[in-house]
């Protein structure tokens, strides 16, 4: 990604304060600037965005992966998302530029904007604005997101969602504790009030071997798919892969799944099937 300047003047990581009190004082404005920028959607922490087609919604898709999430699932692949210092400060114009330079691509691809992460909503005030300048352009919109946070995203900011993609990482309290370090009920709360609003819905569900593969956990998510079934697309069963183990290690962290493998292909069938019993159209 490219490096890009704050609000604050110069690239953040390169800003140098004064020694002594005085420096320090210089310290906690800069921060308490960037803070109110944060808040008021006028920057955000970026990890990386990228230009993809057929992942991430329809068509060719601009998405762009914010830093920061409050969940620590075992299995993720991006774990230098998990925390907002590790993403890069990007102002509101240049998202809207790079939004408008696509656009032809958009239109002709079907496509448009994914908002992932990361967590999206762990800064909604910025996502907002990058999600109503899209429909001002006519670009379609859609955001990647657990749920887990989606108190936080007004009326106002569904408005501006032509497509959820909703993770439903496992079927009961205990297991989703387990397997995120959170609560699922959340997640339960947010599909049931984009269900209220008619918002499509792509469910997305990882199959990992030990931890959500079994039958019983995998019925309890097709419980929870299944009540928002007037809006949910698609189901999206995914294999668990250990690609991201490498950043586990040079982070520092304890990875959990190091010696596990990826679902063979007769328990994702077994889990497509049972997805597909309840009618749903599954990928």
């Amino acid at each position: 990604m490219e490096q890009s300047a704050d609000l604050l003047g110069a690239p953040a990581r390169n800003r140098r304060s004064g020694a002594g009190i005085e420096g320090m004082a210089e310290v906690e404005l800069g921060r308490s600037e960037r803070l109110a920028a944060v808040r008021e959607g006028r920057v955000a922490s970026l990890h990386s965005w990228e230009l993809v087609t057929a992942v991430d919604g329809p068509g060719t898709r601009l998405t762009l992966f914010f830093a920061g999430c409050p969940l620590r699932c075992v299995y993720c692949h991006n774990p230098d998302t998990m925390e907002m210092r590790r993403g890069q400060d990007v102002g509101i114009e240049e998202i809207v530029r790079r939004v408008r330079r696509y656009r032809r691509v958009f239109a002709a691809s079907g496509g448009g904007i994914t908002l992932s992460g990361g967590e999206v909503l762990m800064q909604p005030a910025f996502a907002g604005k990058v999600l109503r300048a899209a429909q001002e352009m006519g670009v379609h919109t859609a955001i990647d997101t657990s749920g887990y946070l989606g108190a936080v995203a007004s009326d106002a900011f569904l408005d501006d969602v032509d497509l959820v993609l909703l993770d439903v990482k496992s079927g009961s309290e205990e297991s989703y504790q387990a397997l995120t370090g959170r609560a699922l009920q959340p997640t339960i709360d947010f599909g049931d009030r984009l269900a209220r609003r008619g918002i499509p819905i792509w469910l997305r569900f990882v199959v990992v071997p030990g931890w959500t593969d079994d039958e019983e956990n995998v019925e309890r998510v097709a419980d929870i798919v299944e009540r928002w079934k007037h809006v949910v697309e698609r189901v999206e069963v995914l294999p668990f892969h250990n690609m991201g183990q490498d950043k586990w290690d040079t982070l520092g962290m304890e990875y959990k799944l190091r010696d596990a493998l990826p679902p063979s292909k007769e328990v994702m069938q077994r889990v497509r099937d049972q997805f597909r019993d309840r009618g749903l159209v599954v990928h």
